[in-house]
């Protein structure tokens, strides 16, 4: 049984961002040589989280309207007030109540069991920032 733990790194450009890195992990995943096991991907941030979804632009469009519909930007919250970094974001801090932080992955055969139409996302909620990362356990034979 082998334990890797991996991070990649990227930036993000908008306010809210679906960023599909579905590619990104299946490259580090075969790069590591574990052909069996569990991938566990897990945002490094309280304001960006990871999801399993369709990749479809215009899914991708629907799902950020709906996100800024669900919770406003210019909602009167208490965070605002004193906000710890100087970024108004307590919006993104509530949109994150209906995300997870992380996602498991089966790997068998050195592919993830996924289904035909998903993708794994890493949802930026106070974007845009110069560098956001996932870090990626792996754990198998």
């Amino acid at each position: 049984m082998q334990y890797i733990i991996q991070k990649i790194s990227f930036p993000t450009t908008e306010p809210i961002e679906i960023v599909d890195i579905t590619e990104k992990v299946k490259a580090l995943v075969a790069d590591c040589g574990i052909t069996n096991g569990l991938v566990t991907l897990i945002s490094n941030h309280t304001t960006a989280y990871i999801n399993i979804n369709e990749r479809e632009e215009m899914l991708l469009k629907d799902m950020a309207t709906y996100l800024k519909r669900l919770v406003p930007r210019d909602g009167d919250y208490l965070h605002n007030l004193k906000p710890i970094d100087g970024r108004d974001n307590a919006h993104a801090h509530l949109m994150g109540l209906f995300m997870n932080t992380s996602e498991s992955i089966p790997l068998s055969a050195g592919k993830f069991i996924l289904g035909e139409w998903q993708s794994v996302f890493f949802i930026e909620l106070d974007g845009p920032r110069e560098k956001r990362s996932v870090t990626i356990q792996i754990i198998g034979e």
